[in-house]
């Protein structure tokens, strides 16, 4: 009875603590739009895309985002979506692609996590663990990378990210986090094209990546 008694009182004060926090304005953080990422990114040279339609916004419910295409020589063209929410408080959830692009009419037939090396702001390496999936929707195939960035924090399970999400509101009163996926297309089902495209879409994760700093708060 002692332990339950403990159990329930630390339960009443975590929740306490949680509403005391959730009821206070989000600090904003410094940062860059993310339409100044730029569009020549090593040999990689970008141009914009249509802008999203307000239907298309207001599910997905992003503050900020950016969508372009990057294309460098011998290399397809390459699709990057960056999507950031500055409060995930009030129901405006980053949404998985999983979820979406089955609504667009693309199927998942392979997925998986893949570890990338790459490079922080300051030129220091690390590994992220990011989602490597294959979709397909009539003959086009596509490999896809994405992941889940918040608070200079790479996550790939959508689970985990939202752990983050609870765990950052009680401790910074944040909530600000981003998508940013890569989508790269497949020229055949072989498994020599997915190997070329993820390394093309590898390549340029490695050159982008030091740059999301400036519009992703860390």
């Amino acid at each position: 009875m002692t332990a339950r008694a403990l159990v329930l009182a630390g339960c009443m004060v975590f929740t306490a603590a949680y509403l005391g926090v959730a009821a206070r304005a989000e600090p904003t953080p410094v940062r860059q739009r993310l339409s100044g990422l730029p569009l020549t990114i090593d040999r990689w040279h970008g141009r914009l895309e249509p802008d999203l339609t307000k239907e298309i916004l207001a599910i997905l419910g992003v503050d900020d985002y950016t969508i372009r295409s990057y294309a460098a020589p011998s290399a397809p063209t390459l699709s990057l979506y960056v999507g950031y929410h500055s409060s995930q408080r009030q129901g405006d959830t980053i949404h998985s692609p999983l979820n979406c692009l089955p609504g667009a009419g693309w199927i998942p037939v392979e997925l998986g996590r893949v570890t990338l090396y790459v490079r922080r702001s300051d030129g220091q390496p690390r590994a992220i663990n990011v989602n490597r999936v294959i979709i397909e929707k009539g003959l086009d195939r596509y490999l896809v990378l994405y992941w889940y960035q918040s608070h200079g924090r790479v996550v790939a399970s959508e689970y985990w990210g939202k752990v983050y999400t609870v765990v950052d509101a009680i401790r910074y009163n944040r909530t600000d986090a981003a998508l940013v996926r890569v989508m790269a297309p497949l020229d055949s089902d072989h498994p020599e094209a997915a190997t070329r495209a993820e390394a093309e879409a590898t390549s340029f994760v490695q050159a982008m990546f030091p740059l999301l700093g400036r519009y992703l708060p860390e």
